[in-house]
């Protein structure tokens, strides 16, 4: 067990003390986002999971953002052992290396379209795992991850007004995430800002931005951007899925029983799914009251903009994969699973999805 007097909060030695009298093993796991976050309430649920399967032997405990380290120290808090585990999107971890931007938010589908699920089958049944796996040696970080939390497609965005163009679109300070996603707005001429979510309501209030993304209907609704924009764009590219996990320190992993460890990979693959299923009604149970009670319009995103962000990413994807073997090698990987998946999984989906419009539809 690793020294608790890195803690500086009372309150979180004290749970630490409580759960480790009834535990073998504490698996503390300090989070980038807060406690009322949707990912905290899954990875929580996903920490019942691993008590339920181990009998209590490991215990997961949920710290929010700051507890130990701040967000942007998590990752080498859990490679130093500081903490036993940390909770973010794979692409936070981008600047240590590239490739993490594939696994964690693969800009504009990969450049071959994959959404959330078609990207889940390449992890699980592509190749992806077994790349991730050797993401964290590349990185350098004594490290065993865990991807949790799927999400997707993220929202383009919220708009002051209409936008009928990308030339509209360019006239707006627009606040979009950091790394390659953000760099392909600026390639294209969007005034890409780069903040964090709490930021970004203030950041409208006072106009220093225009319009904004962050993800999705309910987390949107969260930090409250309906209180200043009312045109809001689903159909967006930069960001067709996004994956959360889980980072365990190599050395705390390798001491667990290998009934812990397969309790970890069990429940990791169970939150994959049961993180979906959440979304999907989450979001659409946000959606509806957006546009019922707050006055949201939904809006079609610009047909230019696809075009033109869609090339603007597989640039940046080849300069990438150009610079960085890693990279080059998974998203050569992810390319080969596209070309046999995407025609069928697109072609479903696409008599699909306008059923799904044309009910949307009779609801307005």
């Amino acid at each position: 067990m690793f020294n608790l007097k890195t803690l500086t909060t009372g309150a979180v030695c004290l749970s630490f003390m409580a759960s480790a009298a009834f535990a073998e093993k504490v698996l503390r796991i300090q989070s980038v986002l807060s406690d009322t976050a949707d990912e905290v309430f899954m990875l929580k649920e996903f920490g019942k999971d691993v008590a339920d399967l181990t009998n209590g032997s490991l215990v997961i405990e949920v710290l929010p953002a700051g507890a130990v380290v701040g967000p942007r120290d998590v990752m080498d808090a859990v490679d130093a052992g500081l903490v036993e585990g940390g909770f973010a999107w794979t692409h936070y971890w981008g600047g240590k290396h590239v490739a993490a931007n594939l696994f964690g938010a693969p800009v504009a589908g990969a450049g071959v379209g994959l959404d959330n699920i078609a990207f889940l089958s390449w992890f699980q049944y592509g190749g992806g795992k077994e790349l991730y796996d050797r993401l964290w040696d590349e990185m350098g970080v004594n490290v065993k991850g865990f991807l949790l939390q799927p999400v997707g497609p993220e929202a383009l965005g919220w708009f002051p007004k209409p936008i009928e163009s990308m030339d509209d679109f360019r006239q707006m300070r627009f606040r979009a995430p950091p790394g390659m996603v953000g760099a392909a707005y600026a390639d294209i001429g969007v005034p890409a800002v780069a903040m964090g979510g709490p930021d970004i309501l203030p950041a409208l209030e006072k106009g220093t931005i225009d319009a904004a993304e962050w993800c999705c209907p309910k987390p949107d609704s969260v930090f409250g951007f309906q209180k200043v924009l009312k045109h809001y764009y689903l159909q967006g590219l930069h960001q067709v899925t996004v994956n959360a996990d889980m980072y365990v320190n190599g050395d705390f992993y390798d001491g667990l029983s290998d009934t812990e460890k397969k309790a970890l990979e069990v429940a990791a693959n169970a939150s994959l799914s049961k993180s979906l299923s959440y979304r999907i009604y989450e979001n659409g149970k946000a959606l509806k009251d957006l546009t019922d009670n707050h006055g949201v319009i939904l809006e079609d995103t610009p047909a230019d903009y696809f075009t033109e962000y869609m090339a603007a990413a597989k640039n940046a994807l080849q300069a990438a994969a150009d610079e960085n073997e890693f990279f080059a090698e998974v998203w050569q990987s992810q390319k080969d699973f596209a070309d046999i998946a995407v025609p069928f999984w697109a072609g479903a989906q696409t008599s699909n999805a306008g059923l799904g419009r044309a009910h949307a539809d009779t609801l307005k």
